[in-house]
C-alpha cells in the first residue's frame, strides 16, 4: 500500500471541512474515494490530521487516541494489513449512564473495549509489551461510539466506502464512555476481561479482551511504534482505546445499553 501523497493540501482541507459539516449537521457526506479514487494511506491520515486540526483550532483538546481494525478478519475485509488509529478529543468523553440523542449522529454504533490511561509517555519505535504496562496507570472498561460521517454504501453509485474513507474520517470515532472501576495493569489478566452487551435487555454481543490480537496491550504497542515514526508521543494522562472485542451494535432512539465487564464493572448508556 502506497505511502505517497496524491492529494493537494487544498483537497485535504476540503475533505476535513466536509467531514466537520457532516458531524455538526448529522448529514452523511459523500465518501472521499468517490472524488479521489487513488488516495493513499498518507492522504487518508492527512485528511484526518486536517480535521483534528480544525477541532483544536476551535478550542478542543486531544485527550488520547483510538485503535481500530484490530482483528485479522476486519483487516482482510478492509484490504489493509495493519490497524488504524484516530484522535480522542475532550468533547468525545461522555459519562457512564448518560443519555445521548440518536438523531444527533449519522450512523451510531457501540463497540466494547478496554481503555488504558497512561502515567508516563511512550515514544519509541521499539516500545514493548512491558513498556506499555509500565507506562499505564490503570485500565478501565470502555464503550466506543463510532459514527461514520460518510455513506456506508454510496446511494449514487452503490460503492461501499473503503478503509481510506474511514481513516480520513478519524477512524469514525464519535464518543468514548469509560467505566468507574480502575485496575492496575498487573493486577488482572487483561486477556480474560469479559463483556456481555445487552441492548434493551437482550444479549447482543459477548466476548473477551483476548479478541483484540490475543492481548489488548498488543494494539498499544503497535500504536506507540506507529506514532513514534510520525514524531508523535503518547503523553502521560492520555486515554488509549485498545480496540473492540465485539462487533459494533446499532444505536437507535429508545435503546438502552447495559454492558457487564465482570470485575471491571458495568457501563450503561441510553439513547433518546
Amino acid at each position: 500500500m502506497s505511502d505517497e501523497r496524491t492529494m493537494t493540501d487544498a483537497e485535504v482541507a476540503a475533505v476535513a471541512t466536509r467531514h466537520e459539516r457532516a458531524r455538526r449537521e448529522a448529514v452523511l457526506a459523500k465518501r472521499v474515494t468517490a472524488d479521489h479514487p487513488n488516495m493513499t494511506l498518507s492522504d487518508a491520515y492527512a485528511c484526518q490530521r486536517a480535521w483534528v486540526d480544525l477541532q483544536v483550532a476551535g478550542g478542543s483538546k486531544i485527550l488520547g487516541h483510538k485503535i481500530g481494525l484490530t482483528s485479522r478478519a476486519m483487516q482482510q475485509a478492509m484490504n489493509i494489513d495493519e490497524p488504524d488509529f484516530g484522535a480522542l478529543l475532550d468533547y468525545m468523553f461522555v459519562p457512564p449512564g448518560a443519555t445521548l440523542v440518536a438523531a444527533e449522529y449519522n450512523d451510531p454504533r457501540i463497540e466494547v473495549e478496554l481503555a488504558f490511561v497512561l502515567s508516563s509517555p511512550l515514544f519509541s519505535a521499539d516500545v514493548t509489551h512491558a513498556d506499555v504496562l509500565a507506562a499505564t496507570d490503570h485500565v478501565v472498561a470502555a464503550l466506543e461510539l463510532i459514527d461514520a460521517r460518510t455513506h456506508r454504501v454510496d446511494p449514487d453509485d452503490g460503492v461501499t466506502r473503503t478503509v481510506m474513507d474511514t481513516i480520513a474520517d478519524n477512524a469514525a470515532n464519535a464518543a468514548i464512555i469509560t467505566g468507574e472501576v480502575k485496575v492496575a495493569p498487573g493486577d488482572t489478566d487483561l486477556r480474560w476481561v469479559p463483556a456481555i452487551l445487552k441492548r434493551n435487555g437482550v444479549v447482543e454481543e459477548t466476548g473477551v479482551a483476548a479478541g483484540v490480537q490475543d492481548d489488548p496491550v498488543t494494539g498499544i504497542v503497535w500504536l506507540a511504534r506507529r506514532l513514534a515514526g510520525l514524531g508523535i508521543q503518547l503523553e502521560a494522562g492520555e486515554t488509549i482505546l485498545a480496540g473492540s472485542f465485539t462487533r459494533p451494535v446499532m444505536c437507535r432512539g429508545g435503546d438502552s445499553f447495559h454492558v457487564d465487564f465482570g470485575p471491571l464493572g458495568v457501563i450503561t448508556l441510553d439513547f433518546e
